[in-house]
């Protein structure tokens, strides 16, 4: 085991890349919808595309490309797929919603007197379209490495 072990994995840069192109297009794409940068999608969770389910789809299309649809290992993958892109979707998103409303109850209940001025996070998780895009996103990235590279 070697470290040219995992620059030859390619599922695994599959995923990374799906990944990586995930976060790199989130400030460009956050321009288009609000008119203004915000940098920090490069580095954050939420926005568009999803670049959870970006690297994991991106992984577990890797992994069937490479290793056959009927692996054991794929359907692990498909598993732990559905487990991040629900959350990704769903439980993180609702505890967005509860991060902005604690926030409003916050500034209405204090007026100008706060204890904190440090907000929560509210964009936790991702709407249903940023996920459907981070899906697509994975699945675009595999297809064309496994063609060019893999």
């Amino acid at each position: 085991m070697s470290l040219d072990g995992l620059l030859t994995n390619h599922a695994l840069l599959t995923g990374l890349a799906a990944w990586l192109l995930a976060q790199i297009l989130k400030p460009p794409l956050e321009y288009l919808r609000r008119g203004k940068w915000n940098w920090g999608y490069l580095a954050s969770a939420g926005g568009m595309p999803s670049s959870h389910s970006a690297l994991m789809v991106g992984t577990t299309l890797g992994i069937a490309l490479h290793v056959g649809f009927d692996n054991p290992v794929f359907a692990i993958a498909v598993a732990v797929t559905m487990i991040v892109v629900y959350d990704a979707a769903g439980v993180r998103r609702e505890a967005g919603r509860h991060a902005q409303a604690i926030n409003t109850i916050i500034e209405e209940l204090l007026s100008g007197h706060p204890i904190s001025d440090k907000e929560l996070r509210e964009v936790l998780g991702h709407t249903p379209m940023e996920v459907i895009g981070g899906i697509f996103l994975g699945i675009v990235v595999s297809i064309l490495y496994w063609m060019y590279v893999g």
